[in-house]
């Protein structure tokens, strides 16, 4: 038995391992050339999460993640995803990607579209079994959305690798971005259709209706603004947008990516955004992480989930790969850049995280296929700086190149 204690003190004692446990590994450990705090901080999750936490200590875990706790990470975790993939929105930067037209279109068509097929195809083997498809998923739902898992680059930890790599400001780290931002917008576009409900389709062409018209208002509103204003602004547009969407049955992240895409980055203090990116990774995105973690299920015995994770992982890496090395030799590039421009492109993380646990919130994936794809996003973001970092060292000016 535990000792009595108020849900204010059970909360703050699942907000200390939250921030502690990864923390200390990472720092202990010295493990940011292969793992980035980002992916250690999802490891913890999935570690305090009842498939581990939960079967070796059962008391423990109901103690500290009670419904009240849970309640409380959940709403601090919707939150911070939100805002997250509202800045995601904002810096994508369609100028640069209609300056360089011809080869960000062919390279993002080929980079999404090559491992969405084999993603696909491997979710086509996963459904000859029962206990993978989430319950309220028609087939087409289930393969469309393993395929564009598969397919997912997440531009957020794309950005942060490239940092690390000392590449984002150089042109083929601004390259990247440009095929990265195309890929971005298509991952929400297939999630608005698998999430159609054609009993509310009224609303949602409604909400489209209201959201293009209001969003006219809003830039002109936005642009006779002071900065220190817009920032204030973006967050109450950020929640109608979400709710909006909400309501329409979009699903409120689907608000939150049109809330951030309507937005110019040039609006705002570059320097400033990127420090707000890195502020909500710092002080509110490891509660996602858990609440992701908890979410994961070892139902069907951790080897099969395994096995299903590395079937994933490598349809998802060898079909961007194929991708890109196709784009490549359509636009002649040169030595090595296929390669790395791929290897980046294959990062996962976040932006993957948050398409599945949309996925398993509607019923679209069971929580054993959550929990493989899980996996495999960790893995494909862990292999990204080890694989590229000695790349780039061989074939350096590709750095410089335009």
């Amino acid at each position: 038995m535990y000792p009595s204690m108020s849900v204010t003190e059970i909360f703050l004692i699942a907000m200390l391992m939250i921030f502690a446990i990864p923390y200390t590994i990472w720092r202990v450990c010295n493990t940011d050339y292969y793992a980035p705090l980002v992916v250690v901080q999802i490891i913890a999750g999935i570690v305090l999460g009842p498939g581990v936490l939960g079967a070796l200590y059962p008391e423990y875990y109901k103690f500290v993640f009670s419904a009240p706790v849970i309640q409380s990470l959940n709403g601090i975790a919707l939150w911070a995803v939100m805002i997250f993939v509202m800045i995601a929105g904002i810096e994508l930067d369609f100028r640069k990607v209609w300056e360089y037209r011809k080869e960000s279109t062919i390279t993002a068509l080929l980079a999404l579209g090559t491992p969405m097929l084999f993603g696909c195809v491997t979710a086509l083997g996963i459904l000859m079994y029962d206990g993978w498809k989430g319950p309220l998923a028609s087939d087409w739902q289930f393969v469309i959305g393993i395929g564009m898992a598969c397919a997912v680059t997440a531009l957020p930890i794309l950005i942060l690798l490239m940092e690390k790599l000392d590449i984002l400001r150089q042109p083929i780290g601004q390259r990247i971005l440009r095929y990265a931002s195309l890929d971005d917008v298509a991952i929400w576009g297939v999630l608005a259709i698998l999430l159609l409900d054609w009993t509310r389709v009224g609303r949602q062409l409604g909400f489209l209706l209201v959201y293009t018209v209001v969003t006219i208002l809003f830039r002109a509103v936005m642009v006779r603004l002071q900065e220190r204003d817009r920032w204030y602004v973006a967050l109450i547009w950020l929640a109608s947008c979400a709710l909006a969407a909400d309501w329409a049955g979009l699903h409120y992240m689907v608000g939150a990516f049109l809330a951030g895409v309507v937005m110019d980055a040039d609006w705002y203090d570059q320097e400033k955004m990127d420090q707000l990116r890195h502020h909500v990774l710092l002080v509110i995105m490891p509660v996602f992480f858990l609440s992701t973690g908890l979410k994961t299920n070892w139902a069907m015995g951790g080897t099969m989930v395994f096995v299903v994770a590395a079937f994933l992982l490598l349809a998802s890496v060898s079909g961007k790969l194929a991708g890109v090395h196709l784009a490549g030799r359509i636009l002649k590039w040169g030595e090595g850049e296929a390669s790395v421009i791929g290897w980046l492109l294959q990062t996962k993380a976040l932006i993957m995280i948050i398409f599945v646990n949309i996925l398993l919130e509607k019923g679209i994936i069971a929580s054993e296929t959550f929990t493989a794809l899980l996996l495999m996003a960790i893995g494909s973001t862990m292999l990204t700086v080890p694989v590229v970092h000695p790349k780039l060292a061989r074939f350096r000016a590709l750095i410089f190149k335009h």
